[in-house]
């Protein structure tokens, strides 16, 4: 394994004579194969372990032996703890991404102090296979289902020709010492069910599905980089700048066969969703509006205009008597009336006027929001109300609510708080219909 694993590094150019490269080392199985490997071809290393805390004593024990293997060896130990579960809990994260955040601020600090040229992580193929087969699951654009790339920024993964049983089987021969996490030994996690459940299937089909999937994925790399080229020259020849707003000439790209699929490849960078940009291709009306998080995109009569964002409001107070006001791409029409005929569309919202303290706030949805959802009777997360409503990630991020008091009245044109709803002792009644600019 030692003359393919340098033929890799050679063949993708990976490093340089005298580089320094810091080994990110969890003792487990693949990254001590991969310290082996890099000791025995001669390359100037250091190792770095994550202690993410996660495993009690285990992890503990995991930082005990990769520390006991370097010093043993001569080789320069890098080690943090991490208090991971309350990094989480702070930014709102799994514990996966988490972990993740941190290990790679920690190793970028380690990298910029100790003047290391590369950090080298032991992925491998089957890794590979696991992630893209992950990103077809939950949907991704093209350019990821190209795989883990080999070389990225100041990453690289030279075991990505190794096949897991490879790895193993060289593990054994050279007496490599181990420690199992027993975490990869259970379906809790979605990657460990892809790897356990899903890929021992398809191999049952497919014998060889490492090799054929690893020629795929080439083919797609190279169909990715002859389509990056493509678009690339249709930008040139029907966009234009001028100063920092994006021309699209909208007549040429109606005569594409694909028009959404090419504007999403240009205005990802600008932040716009998929769903967005067949909405924009949808969209037939002049002046509509389009938003990403920093971007703005007008339909035109000629063109597809796309612009920072000028200071976009996240928040405005709607004063009592006001009948009208407006929030990024929508418009919200304010009515106070004794009547008692209520709408029951969810872009209707109907109040207890007497129950509503002015000014009220109409604002972005926030992490920690949470309401009494009208017909649930208890309360609950926005969050979660959201991922039940399966209202999808372009819509969540730019869900509203309407604050009275410090509470939440309406997740606005989804479901009323039932503390504020409308009922039989109800003497005025407050109404509000949304609609879209």
């Amino acid at each position: 394994m030692l003359k393919p694993f340098k033929e890799f590094i050679s063949l993708h150019n990976l490093v340089d004579t005298g580089d320094r490269i810091l080994l990110a080392v969890s003792g487990g199985l693949d990254s001590m194969v991969m310290l082996d490997l890099f000791r025995k071809a001669g390359f100037k290393i250091a190792v770095a372990h994550c202690n993410f805390g996660l495993r009690g004593k285990a992890s503990d024990e995991d930082q005990t032996f990769v520390s006991h293997f370097c010093s043993s060896s001569g080789i320069s130990f890098f080690t943090q703890r991490f208090e991971t579960k309350n990094y989480a809990e702070e930014k709102g994260l799994s514990i996966q991404m988490a972990a993740r955040d941190l290990r790679y601020q920690w190793f970028d600090n380690v990298m910029d102090q100790e003047k290391f040229h590369w950090l080298a992580t032991a992925h491998h193929l089957n890794d590979n296979i696991e992630t893209v087969l992950m990103r077809w699951v939950k949907g991704s654009n093209l350019d990821q289902l190209t795989g883990i790339p080999v070389k990225n920024e100041k990453v690289i993964r030279p075991l990505l020709f190794a096949k897991r049983e490879d790895i193993l089987a060289y593990a054994k021969k050279e007496k490599i010492q181990w420690r199992e996490d027993i975490s990869n030994e259970s379906d809790d996690y979605q990657r460990n069910f892809i790897r356990h459940q899903v890929i021992d299937k398809l191999k049952e089909i497919n014998p060889s599905l490492e090799e054929t999937f690893s020629s795929s994925l080439d083919k797609i790399k190279g169909a990715h980089e002859i389509m990056q080229r493509g678009l690339g020259q249709l930008k040139d020849s029907m966009t234009r700048m001028e100063g920092d707003k994006l021309y699209i000439d909208k007549n040429l790209l109606m005569l594409l066969q694909h028009p959404a699929f090419v504007i999403y490849e240009w205005l990802r960078p600008y932040g716009f969703e998929w769903d967005r940009c067949v909405q924009l291709v949808e969209a037939t009306q002049s002046g509509k509006q389009f938003f990403s998080s920093t971007h703005q995109a007008v339909v035109d009569r000629e063109f597809i205009i796309v612009s920072p964002q000028k200071e976009r409001l996240t928040e405005i107070l709607i004063e009592e008597g006001q009948d009208k006001a407006a929030l990024g791409p929508w418009m919200l029409a304010i009515k106070a009336h004794k009547g008692s005929k209520i709408e029951t569309k969810k872009t209707h919202g109907t109040f207890d006027l007497g129950s509503i303290k002015f000014p009220v706030v109409w604002r972005k949805w926030r992490t920690g929001d949470s309401f009494f959802p009208l017909g649930l009777g208890h309360k609950k997360k926005v969050s979660d109300f959201l991922i039940d409503e399966k209202i999808s990630m372009l819509e969540k991020n730019d869900a509203t609510v309407i604050e009275s008091g410090g509470e939440i009245v309406w997740v606005v044109g989804l479901r009323v708080d039932d503390r504020f709803k409308v009922t039989a002792q109800t003497k005025s009644i407050l109404e509000i219909k949304l609609t879209q600019i």
